[in-house]
């Protein structure tokens, strides 16, 4: 059973943390691949994984509820048994170690690509291992603490989406729904996967000091992650024409190009600078949560030993396989289908055993 005194996290931590892991690298390739899909009707497919993402949201809450004090490791062990449960715990650690490997490579691709080409990704990722290895150490009080403050000192960038908009054509996004509804649906599968980071909650709610308050916490950190989506796509649709913002790889930096000041040259490299904090709150949690799952598995409670495994092999994998933007991208797509599965199947699945499992356990006593 996991400790949660002296580590509790308060109601904005708990929703930060989630809507950190959601503010992932996807958001920057996000209007491209809804308009591939959608058009510009893609922020309407966002509007819909949103409803999905807070509905599987509340189902994981719920479930949680029936095992308040402990992580989704613990109520597996405590439904199923002890074999199931530690199988189950090693099908979440390669969950989030696949999560966590596959965003920290692509933060490293995207680096070398906008910021220092010449520099060799292992050295990137050997760079941005000190700073997560300082964090993830912790535990989830320090994780929390630490997304309220990137939330805060970064928020003020959103505003910055809001000046091109002087040269925007809002006939772009018109007429709505103009090949019907089936491109929207076929792009909910991106918006639903763009959502991804809430089954954290999973692990966060025997942390919280209110739990009474997750279900309001979790609709709020999934509304905030959907107005800033929504603000980036948006504003993407109206500069862009529809067929011009399919040719960028990642129109939410290359928006920005055309924010100029008389002292700064290049702005959007530097805001993509400062982006590197939200993209750390992104994968300092799933790094966190792999760790310390595969902690629980061994039987200890510190999880310093795992993290440094981690990190080294993500150096070494990385040194003897350097992965390019298109070998990236494929391991974006097969992680998709990872994420819609332990994020949507998965909940849905325990959240109906639960509830027959309790009507079985009220007939047999009564």
């Amino acid at each position: 059973m996991i400790q949660a005194k002296g580590k509790e996290i308060s109601f904005v931590q708990f929703i930060l943390l989630i809507h950190g892991v959601q503010m992932g690298v996807g958001v920057l390739t996000l209007p491209r691949d809804l308009a591939e899909k959608a058009g510009t009707d893609g922020w309407i497919s966002l509007i819909i994984g949103w409803f999905i993402s807070v509905t599987s949201s509340l189902i994981i809450i719920q479930i949680m509820k029936r095992h308040p004090n402990g992580t989704i490791l613990d109520l597996l062990t405590f439904y199923f048994g002890k074999w199931i449960g530690k199988i189950g715990g090693f099908i979440f650690v390669l969950y989030f170690s696949i999560l966590a490997f596959v965003t920290f490579t692509r933060e490293a691709v995207f680096i070398q690509a906008w910021i220092l080409p010449r520099t060799k990704l292992y050295m990137l990722i050997l760079l941005l291992a000190i700073p997560t290895y300082l964090l993830a150490r912790n535990n989830v009080q320090i994780l929390g603490r630490y997304s309220v403050v990137v939330f805060f000192m970064t928020l003020w960038t959103i505003i910055l989406y809001l000046i091109p908009l002087k040269d925007a054509r809002w006939l772009y996004l018109l007429p709505i729904l103009k090949e019907g509804w089936y491109p929207v649906i076929s792009a909910v599968k991106t918006t639903i996967f763009t959502f991804v980071g809430f089954e954290i909650a999973f692990f966060l709610y025997p942390f919280l000091q209110n739990k009474k308050s997750a279900s309001i916490g979790v609709i709020i950190a999934n509304t905030i992650s959907m107005f800033a989506f929504l603000i980036i796509t948006i504003v993407s649709f109206a500069f862009f024409s529809p067929d011009e913002i399919t040719q960028y790889n990642e129109p939410t930096i290359t928006i920005l190009k055309v924010i100029e000041f008389s002292f700064i040259e290049r702005l959007e490299v530097v805001l993509f600078a400062f982006y590197l904090f939200v993209m750390s709150s992104t994968v300092v949690p799933l790094i966190f949560m792999s760790v310390v799952s595969t902690s629980w598995l061994l039987g200890k409670e510190d999880h310093t030993k795992p993290l440094c495994w981690f990190l080294v092999f993500m150096v070494i994998y990385v040194f003897c396989f350097p992965p390019s933007l298109n070998i990236d991208v494929e391991w974006q797509k097969g992680v998709q289908y990872l994420g819609l599965i332990f994020a949507y199947a998965i909940p849905i699945g325990l959240w109906a055993f639960v509830l027959i499992h309790g009507l079985f356990k009220r007939r047999a006593t009564s």
